[in-house]
């Protein structure tokens, strides 16, 4: 039975095609409301007219994915936060004014240098009911006790709304956090907070001190910090406190997925509570005891790692599988997958456009449907040859599934994947299993000492494996350019090649063919595209000053920065010659007089020298000079005028409100000229 005869399959497809098409395309709620009544109508009178003919039957089908589509719709608005009348968004005055504002602790974020991050839940804006989710920012030197999920916070501050992205190209910060359904942030200290000793007893609550327990339990047990980290990610999927530099190495030498739960961690829990409960019998009752086994200790194991949402993804899903299996239906596991697929955007749409769930589940797909053909390729029959080949096949088709989009969100590739899993899968292995146990024995009690320290060595050994291979720099690949358009056809390329080599016949080498043409039209299209753009860039870069001028693929850099001219490559420039296929052709000192496309570009920086006898077409500030802004522009008669992020905000804020006053007296003279 193929995968697409089955119902629910196309029902799935239609509800998804529905949430991405309403994500994209803003609709006003009435017509989503008249779409999904009259699918609805259609609906039963088919569904009635197909029970007394039969030629209704394709047409109730039809209709079935229509529904599909506007309830994948209709699901999207109900879970989208700003559309509710007592969401935040709407109370305009706590983004202008300080605001009397009590909110809820819900889960803690990693912090930075600056501050301790967690998200919250709204609960009163000056007395009256408010909801929705924000970001909270407390500044890490005024916290001296971390604060506990579900503390009552009282304060006055003004609700800042999320930033947008200052420069092309780079991580859409605003969009992810609003994809999460939050909309603004606040910042505050100690001083600004008022704590109530009440705590609200829910979930989250008693997750925070499961979570707080074990790592209490674990400190005792004088486990080294640097360790306990990577054995809370390991295990629990936790990262706020793992460093930089080790996430670094799990990046380069391609081994990221350990540190986030995903299936791996869920799949060893299985195994583990399978291993445990092999004595029981595969009777009906047998079966049913292993089921329900394996269902609370997923369950379990959500509660303790924090419900995150890539915890809670991973646990549906495996659920799931369990009960698919327990259920004999282990051929249909395809049917198994999508309904956890289902369930999940049920309840939650706006995972779809997650990075994670993506990622999950193409990886799992690649399992289920590649790693049988790889697996035929050799039968070893000692049974440690044949688990480590089971393993690397594994590892190789979840690559090979994540490959084009890992590309598209992170644009790297490790190149020595293949031997960071070859390497650390007996080590993994044992860390996960001594990993569960130590973390279990940790809920309840310090683990034993001599169990603890197995685990921190292993997570040593293991870090030592990763750093050796992360530090062959040469075969890390960064900064690849990659776009929608590559996306889209190297996925085509690799499924039509999978189809054609499980079963080669003409019409799929057909398929093959033209998924590579599509990837070399990709190609093309995108060079073209590439080479007729034309632009220059100001960027917002603190305390510098950066221009780029590009033609095609070539970009041009002015800066003030002598680490830009000598290392040109930062974070903010990178950005954008990844993501437009640029070069750099060369990276130059910036003068005060600048040409592009006929537009005469005078810098005024921080001298506050310039001509009065220039009239340039735009006039760009940098470096805060102390000039009078209304006699330059009285003087040079600017077209635009363009302030950079190396001048201070106040000075900033006092030119804006200039070029405003001088924008209304022309538009008040033109109106007279008009006039008279």
């Amino acid at each position: 039975m193929k995968v697409l005869d089955f119902p629910l399959a196309r029902i799935t497809i239609w509800f998804i095609l529905g949430i991405v098409f309403f994500y994209y395309i803003k609709i006003p709620l009435f017509f989503y409301e008249i779409a999904l009544g009259l699918s609805a109508l259609i609906f039963f009178v088919l569904y009635f007219l197909s029970k007394r003919s039969k030629t209704f039957i394709s047409f109730f089908g039809t209709s079935t994915y229509f529904i599909s589509f506007f309830i994948g719709g209709i699901t999207l608005i109900t879970h989208t936060n700003s559309l509710q009348k007592s969401n935040y968004i709407h109370c305009k005055k706590a983004f202008d004014t300080p605001s009397e504002i009590t909110f809820i602790l819900r889960e803690k974020l990693k912090s930075n240098s600056y501050s301790n991050r967690f998200t919250a839940i709204i609960q009163t804006i000056d007395g009256k009911t408010h909801s929705g989710k924000i970001l909270v920012n407390i500044a890490t030197d005024s916290l001296k006790n971390p604060f506990v999920i579900g503390s009552f916070i009282k304060t006055k501050t003004i609700l800042h709304k999320n930033n947008s992205t200052k420069n092309p190209n780079q991580f859409d910060y605003d969009k992810y956090l609003e994809d999460r359904q939050i909309y603004a942030q606040v910042y505050l200290n100690k001083a600004e907070i008022k704590i109530n000793k009440n705590i609200k007893r829910d979930i989250w609550d008693y997750s925070d001190c499961l979570h707080q327990r074990i790592i209490q339990n674990l400190e005792k047990t004088n486990f080294n910090p640097a360790e306990m980290n990577v054995a809370l990610a390991l295990i629990l999927g936790q990262q706020q406190e793992i460093s930089s530099d080790i996430i670094q190495d799990y990046q380069y030498s391609g081994a990221t997925h350990i540190l986030s739960v995903s299936g791996l961690h869920v799949g060893f829990i299985m195994l583990l509570i399978n291993f445990i409960l092999k004595p029981i019998p595969n009777t009906r009752k047998g079966s049913f005891i292993k089921l329900l086994s394996i269902l609370i200790a997923l369950s379990f194991f959500a509660i303790i790692s924090g419900l995150s949402p890539s915890v809670l993804r991973s646990v549906v899903m495996f659920s799931f599988l369990a009960i698919g299996n327990h259920l004999r239906r282990a051929g249909n596991i395809y049917h198994t997958l999508l309904v956890s697929m289902l369930l999940i955007l049920l309840f939650e749409p706006y995972f779809l456009f997650d990075a994670g769930f993506q990622l999950s589940y193409i990886a799992l797909f690649f399992i289920l449907w590649l790693q049988p053909l790889l697996k035929k390729l050799w039968n070893p029959k000692n049974k440690i040859a044949l688990y480590i080949w089971n393993a690397l096949t594994v590892s190789f088709v979840a690559q090979i599934g994540a490959f084009p989009l890992c590309l598209y969100y992170f644009h790297q590739f490790p190149g020595l994947f293949f031997v960071t899993n070859i390497a650390i899968i007996p080590v993994l292995a044992f860390v996960m299993i001594a990993g569960i146990l130590v973390m279990t024995y940790a809920v309840f009690d310090a683990p034993p000492l001599f169990l603890a320290q197995i685990l921190e060595k292993s997570i040593y050994i293991l870090n030592q494996i990763i750093h050796a291979v992360a530090s062959i720099k040469s075969f890390v690949i960064l900064d690849i350019s990659f776009n929608f358009y590559f996306l889209i056809t190297f996925y085509l390329l690799i499924i039509t090649s999978i189809v054609w080599l499980k079963k080669p016949d003409y019409p799929k080498l057909v398929l093959l063919l033209i998924s590579i043409i599509s990837v070399q039209i990709s190609f093309i299209h995108t060079k073209r595209e590439n080479e007729t753009q034309n632009e220059m860039i100001v960027y917002n870069a603190k305390k510098q000053t950066l221009i780029t001028m590009r033609s095609g693929k070539n970009i041009t850099i002015f800066t003030s920065s002598k680490s830009i001219l000598t290392n040109p490559k930062n974070n903010i420039l990178n950005s954008y010659l990844v993501g437009n296929f640029g070069k750099i052709k060369s990276a130059n000192q910036i003068k005060n007089m600048l040409f592009y496309s006929d537009k005469k570009i005078f810098i005024i920086d921080s001298s506050g020298i310039y001509n009065n006898k220039i009239l340039p077409d735009i006039l760009l500030l940098t470096q805060s000079p102390k000039i009078n802004l209304d006699r330059v522009l009285e003087q040079i008669h600017p077209k635009i005028v363009i302030a950079d992020a190396s001048n201070s905000n106040v000075i900033q804020k006092n030119w804006e409100k200039t070029c405003y006053k001088k924008i209304s007296l022309f538009m008040l003279l033109q109106k007279r000229d008009i006039i008279s």
